[in-house]
């Protein structure tokens, strides 16, 4: 029977085989920080291509953009970020940690309204705050909450540190797509219907990030805004949820891991919003990716602000709108660690408890490891190097000649690694190599000459 995968052994396994590592680790560690290690950014990069693939590379109405991370000031307030982007905070008296109001109230069972003053924030608070514990002292002392923007000022251009106007970096990555829609239009082929997706970094000044990758103060945000005629938004949005929903599926996220759930409190210029949820380890169920029916919001405030019409003239009709924006948004952080938490199996082989990833061939960091039999052997470490040196500019390939061969197995294993590859001496009579089976641990020889076109085949199926 699988036992439980908990954050702790998912944060060990990142750790212990180079997934991911705390950001600053040297000097003590910064929160809410990581690092993608070797392996790490491996995945995060194949899980970006898959991704790109789904959005921009097999669709005619979608096009890509990567927009400038530094924005004009009053994107931001034009956005509502610089009055609306905060967080209820409170802070202990004791110790003066600081705690996100509405995530401790929801672990003792209360959820506050989206909608709700801060005014009203604080009286439920204060109600229930006898049940509520600082997470570094214990105590249950608090000061009076307040709000906290989570917008992360820079000093972009201030020369002389008298700049009032800060600039910020991006509290989300899709406002350079709302500032890009009429050159797209100018410059491609686009016509409403369309989109444009994009895959860039964001900044949150949180508050008390936790739970690994699920909340920190850098992500990296992937976003599609897809833009339809005023009030012809049901039959797009309903396809769009559905195709979300079911790109987790073929990428090989179990069913039964994840559901919906629409937001009961919709903020102001949303008519619709679903998540996406995963069960994530420790966690339970919470949001992987959001789908919103965005209605003519982002545009309108950015021609209202910028003075530049953003309207869309249809080239048949003549007819003039400003279109409404379906969006789709999911952090990197958290659609990593939800497929390395699904892959992550516990299972016997050979009578051996082992780790293994269990990830789709498209998304293993590593495609295919090679190794020598024996290292202490020239000839079988010569005849591995050669085929190795073969498969590289075809396949993600490592070389391993460290332990014995079954150690290896076990690492390749833990890092998800498909099919390993093992020349032995038998090798150097027949030209055949053993082809080794992640997942069910099977193996089977196969000529030297055909192994380039049977990993193919292999990783193709």
């Amino acid at each position: 029977m699988q036992e439980l995968t908990t954050m702790e052994k998912i944060v060990a396994l990142c750790k212990r085989r180079g997934f991911i590592y705390q950001g600053s680790e040297i000097y003590g560690g910064m929160a809410g920080m990581y690092d993608f290690g070797p392996y790490g950014v491996e995945l995060l990069n194949n899980l970006k291509a898959a991704w790109w693939k789904e959005h921009v590379q097999i669709r005619e109405n979608y096009f890509g953009l990567d927009s400038a991370m530094f924005k004009d000031p009053r994107v931001w307030e034009a956005s509502g970020h610089t009055s609306g982007f905060s967080d209820p905070l409170s802070e202990c008296k004791k110790c003066n940690t600081r705690i996100r109001v509405d995530k401790e109230l929801e672990n003792v069972g209360v959820v506050a309204d989206e909608k709700m003053s801060e005014v009203e924030l604080g009286a439920l608070f204060t109600e229930h705050k006898a049940k509520i514990h600082c997470p570094k002292c214990g105590t249950n002392e608090f000061t009076p909450v307040r709000a906290f923007n989570l917008l992360v000022k820079t000093n972009m251009g201030d020369f002389t540190g008298e700049n009032q106007v800060p600039v910020y970096l991006p509290g989300e990555a899709c406002q350079g797509i709302y500032l890009n829609f009429k050159n797209v239009i100018d410059t491609t082929r686009a016509k409403v219907p369309f989109g444009i997706a994009q895959i860039g970094k964001a900044f949150r000044n949180e508050i008390s990030p936790r739970n690994f990758l699920f909340r920190t103060r850098e992500l990296e945000q992937a976003d599609t805004q897809f833009f339809v005629r005023p009030h012809e938004n049901k039959d797009a949005y309903e396809r769009i949820k559905r195709e979300r929903f079911q790109w987790y599926r073929n990428m090989g996220i179990r069913e039964d891991n994840l559901r919906w759930k629409q937001h009961a409190n919709l903020v102001f210029y949303a008519s619709d919003a679903w998540d996406i949820e995963y069960n994530f380890p420790t966690l339970g169920f919470d949001e992987l990716e959001g789908i919103h029916d965005r209605t003519d919001y982002d545009l309108t405030q950015h021609g209202k602000y910028s003075g530049v019409d953003l309207s869309y003239t249809d080239p048949h009709t003549g007819e003039k709108y400003v279109p409404w924006i379906l969006e789709t948004s999911v952090g990197l952080g958290r659609m990593f660690l939800a497929f390395l938490s699904d892959a992550y199996t516990e299972d016997k082989l050979g009578g051996e408890t082992r780790t293994v990833l269990r990830l789709a061939p498209s998304l293993a960091p590593i495609k295919v490891a090679v190794f020598p039999l024996l290292k202490n052997k020239p000839e079988l470490v010569s005849k591995a190097k050669e085929i190795y040196k073969t498969l590289q500019p075809i396949f993600m390939t490592e070389f391993d000649d460290n332990g014995n061969v079954g150690k290896r197995y076990r690492r390749q294993d833990e890092i998800g690694t498909p099919y390993c590859v093992t020349v032995d001496f038998e090798s150097l009579e027949d030209g055949t190599v053993t082809i080794r089976d992640r997942d069910t641990g099977s193996q089977e020889r196969v000529k030297i000459d055909k192994l380039t076109a049977v990993l193919l085949d292999k990783l193709k199926s």
